[in-house]
Parts: structure tokens; C-alpha cells; sequence
């Protein structure tokens, strides 16, 4: 089991003195990976909750990061696939290089209409667009003449170059159903759960993930199953994984990589709680469940 932890990136404590404070001691502790995610904008009375209200960019925010750590892995979940996918894959190749190898990038569909709409991008038959999304990142990473005509993208013949140094990153591919996991067992490296994902039933989830892969000839223990956990530390233990006190934390982590789990990451960003607390209060309660989470 891989464990990591999610930098402040939403709301009062996402400073850049509190990300890289949080970074550096995570690398000091020996967590696996740094991690982010993706909110480009919140509609105006939208009920999403105060976690998306003010979020910095992913890759700018790892980008930073990358330049005070060394060896701790750096990974996003997610990029949803209304960007430009030429553009993401110079972005992620540069970083992957600059890092040292060090991304994970993971690819998701998208749920809120406006932001497709502020992207130019038509929300309808999403998941076929992130199947040619994939497809249009790993030959941009490569081929050395880059050509693609599809449904959705079009690249005339090309060089985009420099390449990834060591290789590419390893992608991820978010969703919660049936298709999308399918999707994933085909397409992807491994496959990564929403915040809002039940945890409980995560193990269902793992088991068709490895029947779809092993169909697909492929090797499930070569495939990363990587849990977002919204991780609430709380004076008492409660029902739902990854609440409750630190002791109850830990065991839930346990009992996530027993049922096949390989990666968790702990974000406190999704504990309602930490987006509307104070920049200090927050930070004291990240570095006290850094140490205490710490593997």
C-alpha cells in the first residue's frame, strides 16, 4: 500500500508557504505521492459545497512543488477531458521531465456542464471523448511524427517534441461506472476513485476492474488501484471509512489494501470542514494528520 496526501489547494489555508510546507514534510516522512485535482470554475449557487468554491491550479500548483521536493511522487486527480489534450500533453511531458519521472497524471470525464461550456467543448458522448483524449496524450508522448483524425481531435502531421524523460506518465482514469471502469481496465495504467465514491464497496469495484483486465489480457498486479481518500479526522469514530479518530483512520487504511486497494491518499481538502476554517487552524490540523497518518 502506497500512501499519500493531498497539498492545501482549496480555500483560506491553500497558500504557497502551507503547499510547500506540506510537501516537504510528507517527503520527509515518507509518504508516496503529492497529490492535486482539478475545479476550473463554480457556478453561481451551485450546491457542489464549499471544497470546489476556490481551487489553484493542479498543474502549476505540482509544477512549484516539484522544485522543493526530490523524490516524493506527483500525482493529479483529475484532469477532466475539456482541455485541449495536445496542450495537456506538452504541459505533462515538461513536468515529467523537470520532476525527474515523478507524475501521475489522471483523466476524468467531467460532470458540471459550465465547464464545458466555458471550454468550448460539447459535454455530450464524454466518455468516447476521453477514450481519443488517452489516445491523442500517448502518441503526443511517443510518436515522433504525431498525426490524429478522429471523432473529436485532429493533429496533421507533427513533431511534439521534447519528449518525456524517463517516459511517459502513467495514466489514470477516473469514473464510478460500470463503462468507465471497463473503460479504464482497457485504456488506462490504473484507476482512481471519486471523493464521493463509497468506500465500503470499494472491493466490488476492485474485483470487476481485475476480471476486465485479466479478459483483456492484461496483468491486474501491474494495474494501480488508487483510492481519493476524503479523509475527516474527528474526536470519534464514525461509520463512514476514513472518519474518526487516527486509530480508526489507520485501520480503515488496512482494511482498503486488504480488498486489493494499492494507493491512498489522504485530502483534507474534502473534509468539509478545512475549506471554510481559518489558513492556521487548518494548517495545524494537516501537519498534526501528516504525522499521524504518516506510513
Amino acid at each position: 500500500m502506497r500512501v499519500g496526501f493531498a497539498v492545501p489547494q482549496s480555500g483560506p489555508w491553500a497558500t504557497s508557504a502551507n503547499m510547500r510546507r506540506v510537501a516537504t514534510r510528507a517527503e520527509e516522512l515518507g509518504y508516496a505521492e503529492l497529490w492535486t485535482f482539478q475545479r476550473l470554475l463554480y457556478p453561481v449557487g451551485h450546491p457542489m459545497g464549499p471544497t470546489y468554491r476556490s481551487v489553484h491550479d493542479p498543474l502549476i500548483t505540482l509544477a512549484h512543488l516539484s522544485a522543493v521536493t526530490g523524490a516524493i511522487g506527483l500525482g493529479v486527480a483529475v484532469i477532466n477531458a475539456y482541455v485541449q489534450p495536445v496542450e495537456l500533453a506538452k504541459q505533462l511531458a515538461t513536468l515529467q521531465t523537470l520532476s525527474g519521472g515523478r507524475l501521475t497524471a489522471g483523466v476524468g470525464l467531467g460532470w458540471v456542464p459550465e465547464e464545458f461550456e466555458a471550454s468550448g467543448v460539447d459535454m455530450a458522448r464524454r466518455g468516447r471523448r476521453a477514450e481519443e483524449f488517452v489516445e491523442v496524450l500517448r502518441k503526443a508522448w511517443t510518436d515522433d511524427v504525431v498525426e490524429h483524425s478522429g471523432d473529436f481531435y485532429r493533429v496533421s502531421p507533427a513533431h511534439i517534441d521534447p519528449k518525456p524523460v524517463p517516459g511517459p506518465p502513467p495514466v489514470l482514469l477516473g469514473g464510478t461506472a460500470e463503462v468507465a471502469l471497463r473503460r479504464a481496465a482497457r485504456l488506462a495504467d490504473g484507476w482512481v476513485s471519486s471523493s464521493r465514491e463509497d468506500l465500503s464497496a470499494i472491493g466490488g469495484r476492485i474485483e470487476l476492474l481485475k476480471a476486465e483486465l485479466t479478459a483483456a489480457g492484461r496483468d491486474p498486479a501491474a494495474f494501480r488501484f488508487v483510492v481519493r481518500g476524503a479523509t475527516r479526522v474527528r474526536a470519534a469514530d464514525e461509520p463512514r471509512p476514513l472518519s474518526g479518530t487516527y486509530d480508526k483512520i489507520r485501520r480503515d487504511v488496512a482494511e482498503l489494501a486488504a480488498v486489493g486497494v494499492t494507493d491512498v491518499f489522504h485530502d483534507l481538502n474534502f473534509d468539509t470542514e478545512i475549506p471554510v476554517a481559518g489558513a492556521e487552524d487548518a494548517m495545524r490540523r494537516a501537519e498534526e494528520a501528516l504525522e499521524a497518518l504518516a506510513p
